[in-house]
């Protein structure tokens, strides 16, 4: 008969996935929508995020803002 150390029993890499399977059934249930639905709609919602933030990114990137702050004193200094 072996027993099983208490390491080999918890990981919290182990954990992880099971934790996501709880939250996904539960909001299920909350919705009263079936749970393939719900992660669906969770991926689609990750992906837009995504998108957005990334374009966001490129905008508000702090190299082209200071090149743009650059121009924008080097065109008031030259205005007369």
């Amino acid at each position: 008969m072996s027993t099983l150390s208490r390491s080999s029993t918890f990981s919290p890499a182990g954990i992880i996935p099971w934790l996501l399977n709880l939250a996904t059934r539960m909001l299920a249930c909350s919705l009263n929508m079936p749970e393939p639905l719900v992660h669906n709609t969770g991926v689609f919602v990750f992906a837009h995020v995504q998108v957005v933030e990334t374009s966001v990114g490129r905008t508000l990137c702090p190299i082209r803002l200071l090149r743009r702050l650059r121009s924008l004193l080097r065109r008031r200094r030259s205005a007369p």
